[in-house]
């Protein structure tokens, strides 16, 4: 609120002031009753009670003063000159001269048509003469001779489009023409046999006839011009019927002679339109991996559903149960690591390795399952044709790397001498030859003694081991059971791992009729037993070898 509290000072902007002492804001009543009635009234205060500035004149002083006309301002109003003389003729010209004057009109009507006039709006009488063509004629020369033609509908443009065969029959009785398909032994289609029915096919329609409702309504001569008749149809030419262009590329004999007779047209050839198929686009495979094996991964390209890639039945059968087994040493820099021994087992069924690391005392190495069954690539191969390691790859000095890591074979066990001696044929002359020098050196310990040679020079336990070896071989060399019992635990160990069940390992002796109630037996068990539930085999078979 802007007020003036300084006498004297004009009423203008930059000499008006706010009351900072004001703190009554509230608005004067204006809305009141009387009679019962709700009457309006003016202020007579402004906002906060302030003085109010507005007129004191009545409303009638006020009327007074709107009406009286401003002579001691501007003087006598001059008078205006006279209008010009307008005639009747043309102040009244295009007047309703009875409204004026206070006659009402009816409104206007229209004018009544004269039958003169209307007679010679319509058009010209006009006279047609009939013609001489006779439809009984034509139906009884021309009945039950069709003209067949060989047509294709090219819709390749189109997404999902294709070329299709249609039989075009053109009626000569009464100028009808129906389309058939021709469907192919297991094209995939329903058998609808006529794609248009018979009827006359229209050419040339007339201008207002394009938006006919053709689907609901048959077309009469008032919306063609032209129909289709035999002449229409060429061999060799395009033909659009209802939409369709298809391409007559053949016909009939029938109809050659009647092109031949009627119009003189002796050269109808057949039109190859047969398409040579492309080339089958080779199949890429996306880039490996590495995640499984090449072959299953593949199988996500080739089907909907992968399905496991086809084995060979033969070789599994025949391969069955046949593992060849080599001791390696992993080539590293790290010095823990120059002592570690690896069994590598190669599956004959599967062409699969696994790895096994025997757990050594006081080595602060867990040993175990180092790889399980898979097949590992060379590392020479590509990504998209894979080579995998193979029996003739591994031999007695031969490095095999393994995702990475290099290993050394050092020695083999017995069955794979006599495998390779089977099969000297996969096997190169190097390898052979490394074979034979490792059957020379005689006094070479043998596979898997060697494994436990170094360890028996530190650890007690091995020594321990060693000594009740051969005790036993000494008490037992006679017993019957010798060739056969690493054949039967092998048999149950699928991984090739060294350690068969507690368990089973109990089965396998009393099948054997190995002395296990022998107090040396019970005392190697005892020494072999790896935790609670596994026994390792690898050391007491060889309490019954020599």
């Amino acid at each position: 609120m802007v007020s003036n509290p300084v006498h004297g000072l004009p009423f203008l902007p930059g000499t008006s002031f706010r009351d900072s002492t004001k703190t009554a804001f509230h608005r004067s009543q204006t809305l009141g009753y009387r009679n019962g009635y709700a009457i309006a009234r003016r202020p007579t205060v402004g906002i906060g009670g302030d003085r109010l500035q507005f007129n004191q004149l009545s409303q009638a002083e006020l009327d007074e003063l709107a009406n009286k006309a401003p002579v001691l301002t501007y003087g006598q109003p001059k008078q205006a000159p006279p209008a010009d003389f307008i005639p009747a003729h043309v102040a009244f010209d295009k007047k309703t001269f009875l409204e004026s004057q206070g006659i009402e009109l009816n409104p206007p009507e229209k004018m009544a048509l004269d039958p003169y006039t209307e007679l010679r709006k319509q058009p010209p009488r006009k006279y047609v003469t009939p013609s001489d063509f006779d439809q009984l004629k034509q139906f009884l020369t021309f009945d039950k001779q069709v003209l067949r033609f060989y047509a294709t509908w090219d819709d390749t443009d189109n997404m999902f489009g294709e070329c299709r065969n249609y039989i075009i029959h053109y009626y000569l009785m009464d100028d009808t023409v129906e389309i058939r398909e021709v469907h192919e032994r297991n094209d995939g289609r329903d058998p609808f046999p006529l794609l248009v029915n018979r009827q006359r096919m229209p050419k040339v329609l007339v201008e207002n006839a394009k938006n006919f409702p053709r689907c609901v309504l048959e077309i009469s001569d008032q919306e063609v011009l032209e129909w289709y008749t035999a002449k229409d149809f060429i061999v060799g030419k395009p033909l659009t019927i209802l939409g369709r262009t298809f391409f007559i590329y053949d016909c009939d004999p029938f109809t050659r002679q009647y092109y031949k007779e009627k119009f003189g047209i002796s050269d109808l050839p057949r039109i190859d339109v047969s398409k040579q198929e492309p080339p089958p686009v080779k199949q890429e495979l996306p880039p490996y991996n590495g995640f499984g094996l090449f072959e299953d991964s593949a199988q996500n390209c080739f089907v909907l559903i992968p399905k496991a890639p086809k084995t060979n039945v033969i070789k599994m059968l025949l391969n069955d149960n046949k593992v060849l087994r080599y001791l390696a040493a992993l080539e590293s820099p790290i010095p823990e690591d120059k002592d570690r021994r690896f069994v590598f087992s190669y599956f004959l069924a599967t062409d699969m390795i696994s790895i096994f690391e025997p757990p050594v005392r006081n080595s602060g190495i867990i040993g175990g399952k180092y790889l399980g069954r898979t097949k590992v690539v060379k590392p020479n191969s590509t990504a998209d044709n894979p080579v995998y390691y193979g029996p003739s790859d591994f031999y007695i000095g031969a490095m095999i790397e393994v995702f990475g890591h290099r290993f050394i074979i050092l020695d083999t066990d017995e069955y794979v001498l006599k495998y390779m001696e089977s099969n000297a044929a996969q096997y190169t002359p190097e390898a052979l030859s490394s074979i034979q020098n490792h059957i020379q050196k005689q006094e070479a310990p043998s596979f898997p003694s060697f494994l436990y040679s170094k360890q028996a020079e530190e650890d007690p336990g091995v020594q321990e081991m060693e000594a009740l070896i051969d005790k036993i071989q000494k008490q037992l060399k006679d017993h019957s059971c010798k060739d056969s019992i690493r054949e039967a635990f092998q048999v149950y160990d699928k991984e090739a791992s060294g350690y068969v069940d507690r368990e089973m390992f109990f089965k396998i002796c009393e099948s054997l009729n190995v002395p296990i109630d022998d107090s040396l037996v019970k005392e190697l068990i005892r020494l072999c037993s790896h935790g609670e539930d596994k026994i390792d085999y690898y050391n007491f078979v060889r309490a019954f070898s020599n």
